[in-house]
Order: C-alpha cells, then sequence, then structure tokens
C-alpha cells in the first residue's frame, strides 16, 4: 500500500496556496503592456520591437523614453541593478498593468548565491514590471532572441514558473543561451496566459 508522508502533504498544500495566489493576484489585470525604454534605448526601436510583439498576439504601447533612476547602477561594474529598475518601474505603474523596460546597459541581479549576476532579463512572479537588456544577447538573430527574452520575462509576470519543456520560451537559461532552440510557448503554458487574457503564440 503507498502512502505519503506529513512532508509531502504538507509541501503539496503549501505549493497549490502560492499557485493559487499567484493566480489570484494577475487575475486583476487590465491587459495593459507598455514598452518603456531607458533613455539609452531608442524610441524607434522600441516601435520595431512593438510590431513585433504584436504579430506574436502581446499588443503594446510605446511610452517616452527616461533616465535609469542613479540609484540601479553598481559603481566599478558598468551595469544597473535588475531588480532596482523593476522596482522603479513598478513605482508608477498601475496595478493591473505591466511595464517593461527595454535597455541596452548591462543589467546584474543576485542568484545562487552570487551577489551580482550578469543576466539578460529579469521578471518577478508574479509583478507589476520586468527589464530587458541587449547586452548579453549575440549572434545574428539578436532582436527575434530580444523579443523572446522580453516575452520570458512577461510571462514572469503574469504568473508562469520556468518550464521543463527544452523548446518553451519559459525554459530556464541556466545562465546559457538556450534562445535559438525555443520555438514558441508550449500548450501548457500558452493554456495559463489564456486564462488570465493573453491569446499569444503557441507552437502547438
Amino acid at each position: 500500500m503507498l502512502g505519503f508522508s506529513p512532508f509531502y502533504l504538507l509541501s503539496c498544500h503549501q505549493q497549490a496556496k502560492s499557485e493559487k495566489k499567484v493566480k489570484a493576484t494577475v487575475d486583476k489585470i487590465s491587459n495593459r503592456i507598455v514598452l518603456q525604454p531607458f533613455s539609452d534605448f531608442t524610441k524607434a526601436d522600441a516601435h520595431k520591437i512593438s510590431e513585433k510583439l504584436k504579430k506574436l498576439g502581446l499588443k503594446t504601447e510605446v511610452a517616452e523614453p527616461i533616465k535609469h533612476p542613479s540609484s540601479a547602477w553598481r559603481v566599478g561594474r558598468a551595469r544597473y541593478r535588475a531588480d532596482s529598475l523593476i522596482r522603479y518601474l513598478s513605482g508608477f505603474t498601475s496595478e493591473g498593468d505591466i511595464t517593461i523596460g527595454l535597455t541596452n546597459y548591462d543589467v546584474s541581479t543576485t542568484k545562487d548565491g552570487k551577489e551580482d549576476w550578469g543576466v539578460m532579463g529579469l521578471g518577478f512572479r508574479p509583478g507589476k514590471a520586468c527589464v530587458i537588456s541587449t547586452f548579453r544577447i549575440k549572434g545574428k538573430n539578436r532582436e527575434e532572441k530580444f523579443v523572446k527574452v522580453i516575452v520570458h520575462e512577461f510571462g514572469h509576470t503574469r504568473g508562469l514558473d520556468h518550464c521543463l519543456n527544452k523548446t518553451c520560451l519559459m525554459r530556464d537559461a541556466e545562465g546559457k543561451d538556450h534562445l535559438d532552440e525555443e520555438t514558441g510557448f508550449c500548450k501548457t503554458c500558452a493554456s495559463t496566459l489564456k486564462t488570465r487574457g493573453y491569446n499569444i503564440y503557441s507552437k502547438g
């Protein structure tokens, strides 16, 4: 006879509560998505990205470029703290909206015990804002990769966790560049976004 330990049952219960909390938070959305370029990222380039996102099913608006907050600057590292930028953007983002910060500067966060881990982008789950940088995106198809990172971080703000499907846009980068292997949202992730008001591209 199979049995389950109290610890296992408690863990499952806690995870279920966490998922319900995430869903309850992201269900209160207006579906308004604002691309917020920082001063080093041109409005024209932001409009190009907006058009690509619209083809995927994400209707976005483009705001006027703003300066990076000086408090987010990493002295001696020539980069910005991604989490600080997110807090800054969240500060003027209305409830239910999503602000996507765009920058060419390198950005970092704390990960796996490393205080200053460089990343392509960062988004909290759930959250009101995320930030994406072109700095670490390499290759001939940099613009397409940049769009994929944007969609990935947007997914986090809408409550999606990392996905084990290797071709899904929600795949965990784990410090590497797997973007060429990602072809779209898997059916599960796409279905979750659909329940939250986003009919976004799925690879099927």
